[in-house]
């Protein structure tokens, strides 16, 4: 059997469109566990209603406590022996449980990931403008030449997870926490393809960047200044200016001026108050 764990925070608009994908899995053994993070939207209100006779869901409720502990959570409850974690702004393919966990059940695999992340918001230019950030594959959410082996789990044997209690709470960087300690990477699941939402609006960019602004940087403090010092506005206007011609995406300026200024105020609440990403 087959867990499927998905953290929510304020995901009411896109959190019916992951379950309702999930109904047309090819592969049917699976429960589905939400963990509702601490929403302050009407996430759980919507969680209370959703009903389902093909596959069991159960809801979770914890304070906003980040997405690892609130994945580490879901996975204490779990009944299955493979534990598959999703996003609540994802959608999938048919297939997509059947083969991300194939090479799992065939023994092949401890963990998985897939490399079949396609943007499904590809019409919006400010989620095309994302990707030119990240310097992704068009339509997709990764660059060209992908390596076979990641450190990011999307599935993987719960004894396995179990064996190093799992993710460390930590924010930004949790889901890299189980290969630091398992001491392996994730492998590539041939054919598991699932679509994921980019930050579609300018107010969506800004709240996204504010966020990945508040992680931890290597070096210490001298990691902080020269995050602060690639973010000022002229470097923004410059670079900006730069890939909005090379790509042909003219709001790429204003997409990287935003940008910019999410990670500024990201670093610096975090320099200030010490709290990270959750």
């Amino acid at each position: 059997m087959i867990t499927v764990i998905i953290p929510t925070y304020n995901e009411e608009k896109v959190l019916t469109d992951c379950i309702e994908s999930l109904r047309f899995q090819t592969l049917t053994d699976f429960e589905i566990i939400v963990v509702d993070d601490g929403s302050t939207d009407n996430t759980w209100q919507l969680l209370s209603e959703i009903r389902n006779s093909k596959f069991e869901i159960r809801k979770l409720r914890a304070k906003h406590v980040g997405a690892g502990a609130a994945r580490n959570l879901g996975a204490k409850s779990a009944k299955g022996e493979i534990l598959v974690f999703v996003d609540a702004d994802m959608t999938f393919d048919k297939n997509f449980l059947d083969k991300l966990t194939q090479p799992i059940r065939n023994n092949f695999s401890k963990g998985t990931f897939s490399k079949e992340e396609v943007v499904s918001n590809w019409d919006n230019s400010w989620a095309r403008c994302w990707n030119i950030n990240e310097g992704w594959e068009e339509k997709h959410r990764h660059p060209k030449n992908y390596p076979d082996k990641q450190p990011v789990f999307r599935a993987i044997l719960k004894s396995e997870f179990e064996k190093v209690a799992g993710f460390t709470p930590g924010g930004y960087n949790d889901d890299w926490s189980l290969w630091e300690k398992l001491g392996y990477e994730a492998t590539s699941a041939p054919g598991a393809i699932f679509y994921h939402k980019n930050p579609s609006s300018l107010g969506e960019i800004f709240r996204h960047a504010k966020w990945v602004g508040k992680r931890k940087y290597k070096m210490g403090f001298i990691g902080y200044f020269v995050a602060l010092f690639r973010v000022l506005l002229p470097f923004s206007i410059l670079i900006g200016l730069y890939k909005s011609i090379k790509s042909g995406e003219l709001r790429f300026l204003i997409f990287k001026v935003v940008y910019d200024f999410g990670i500024l105020i990201g670093i610096l609440q975090y320099m200030f108050s010490g709290k990270g990403a959750k």
